[in-house]
């Protein structure tokens, strides 16, 4: 796998150091283009990180209403929904700083035609442009990332942005919406958080295994041209650094 490895002492350490990165991106990408458009994922860590990038000092240094906030994927739930990724980001990010509702792009995935809502989450990708700024991502134990899962069809997807997908192997066990690879690949930059005991022996496979897509999905994570980071805690780097 390609990419960068940084390694912290414990999940914290994980999530402040990325804390730090994020300002200093968003500072960056402002100065240069005039906004800053990342994707967020769902998960514990990255819950974590919204909470603090929420919290002093880092909230008053992120240009807020020059970023634009998009997700990697959603489950088939109402947004206000327990399992809802937007629920869990409007509670610990979203109603804590001072952004602008229009400048917060949700997944419907409360629709009744999940392909459709794919279809527009996609052209609203194209016409925010196709490189993201940054894409926040994990790794879950079956080595998915966003909601693309071993053995499915979103894996080959080429065309399109986003897609909806069957119901998940992992609870909850709903369908969901995910961007591709095409979008995921296309970003500035992509940072990949994963931490904790569970993840070690999936991550072993994904830094030192083949690659195989079908078994280890986010191995399909590879930016063409922006740069990747893996940032990792020594319980998910356990049988790496043996």
């Amino acid at each position: 796998m390609s990419g960068q490895l940084i390694i912290h002492d414990t999940a914290d350490a994980v999530v402040r150091a990325c804390a730090d990165r994020f300002v200093a991106l968003a500072q960056q990408c402002v100065a240069e283009r005039g906004r800053f458009t990342f994707s967020l994922a769902g998960g514990s860590t990255p819950k974590a990180l919204y909470g603090l990038l929420a919290s002093e000092p880092y909230c008053s240094q992120i240009p807020w209403q020059s970023t634009l906030i998009l997700f990697g994927d959603e489950r088939a739930v109402a947004p206000d929904d327990e399992n809802s990724n937007f629920r869990m980001a409007r509670e610990i990010l979203f109603d804590r700083a001072p952004l602008s509702p229009q400048n917060i792009f949700r997944m419907r995935g409360e629709a009744e035609d999940l392909n459709e809502a794919a279809k527009e989450y996609g052209l609203l990708v194209q016409e925010l442009g196709t490189s993201l700024d940054l894409c926040l991502l994990g790794m879950g134990p079956d080595g998915h990332t966003a909601s693309l899962f071993p053995h499915t069809p979103g894996l080959h997807e080429a065309k399109h942005r986003c897609i909806a997908t069957e119901a998940a192997s992992l609870k909850p066990h709903v369908p969901r919406l995910t961007l591709t690879f095409r979008t995921l690949n296309a970003a500035r930059n992509v940072w990949m958080l994963v931490t904790g005991d569970d993840k070690a022996e999936r991550l072993k496979k994904v830094l030192c295994g083949p690659r195989d897509i079908e078994e280890q999905p986010v191995q399909g994570v590879a930016p063409e041209q922006g740069e990747m980071v893996w940032m990792l805690d020594n319980a998910a780097t356990r049988l790496i650094r043996k």
